[in-house]
């Protein structure tokens, strides 16, 4: 595998200039799939425009002035992704990573307290040794289940983490009812209730059909593994309708 990235062949949902240059980062290898991710170096120099070149961003970085879900990140490919937390202390910045319509990754401003949280969503549950539950998180975190949230928490909900400490504080239930948005596909970025969660007996993935919030327009589908649980009664993260 090569490890040079051409800057035109880079995946659709980087926000970069393709043509002023031949080659670009690649992320290491991470948290996140390379599709909806990128690398640290481009959010502090294209996205954030806080450098003028590439070594400029790196120095930045070598002193640890960026922080990814509260914690300090100097390797500049590190693929920062969807529901990440970027905070900048020195200027008193934070923001998530998001997801627009056209499918590019955005960057959402958000205050001090909002970026104490970070909302992820439950890819896995497995056993453990001694019966213990342990969760398999979006981002590549791995959290073990108390015994009273054994049953409660299933795959393809959300939970809100708390970054100092790990905690789950808030549990989104992916159900009928509940509030989503989409991050892949061609309703990127677009938030709906969830109207019907179809499970397929075959090797095509599960389907779940969602209505418009504000009862605009007409309910539209979606594979699951694009849907982000954000709130059951309402949306509990914050998030820009209309992205």
């Amino acid at each position: 595998m090569s490890k040079h990235q051409k800057r035109i062949a880079a995946p659709r949902s980087w926000q970069i200039n393709r043509k002023s240059a031949y080659w670009t980062v690649k992320p290491s290898p991470g948290p996140h799939p390379r599709d909806r991710s990128i690398p640290l170096l481009l959010v502090v120099r294209d996205m954030l425009k806080l450098a003028d070149t590439g070594k400029e961003a790196k120095r930045i970085l070598n002193e640890g002035n960026i922080l990814v879900d509260g914690r300090v990140r100097k390797d500049h490919k590190f693929p920062v992704g969807i529901f990440d937390i970027i905070s900048i202390p020195e200027i008193d910045a934070h923001y998530m990573v998001l997801m627009d319509r056209r499918g590019k990754l955005i960057l959402h401003p958000i205050d001090a307290e909002e970026a104490e949280r970070k909302l992820c969503r439950v890819e896995n549950k497995r056993m453990l040794r001694g019966g213990v539950i342990q969760l398999n998180l979006h981002d590549g975190r791995n959290l073990l289940l108390k015994p009273e949230d054994k049953a409660r928490i299933k795959t393809h909900d959300s939970i809100l983490l708390e970054l100092s400490t790990n905690a789950i504080s808030r549990h989104f239930a992916c159900k009928t009812g509940s509030k989503g948005i989409v991050i892949g596909g061609a309703h990127s970025a677009q938030l709906g209730e969830i109207e019907e969660l179809k499970v397929l007996r075959s090797p095509e993935p599960n389907v779940v059909r969602l209505k418009p919030l504000g009862g605009d327009g007409h309910s539209f589908e979606t594979i699951v593994d694009y849907l982000f649980v954000v709130g059951e009664d309402r949306i509990e993260v914050p998030i820009v309708n209309g992205i």
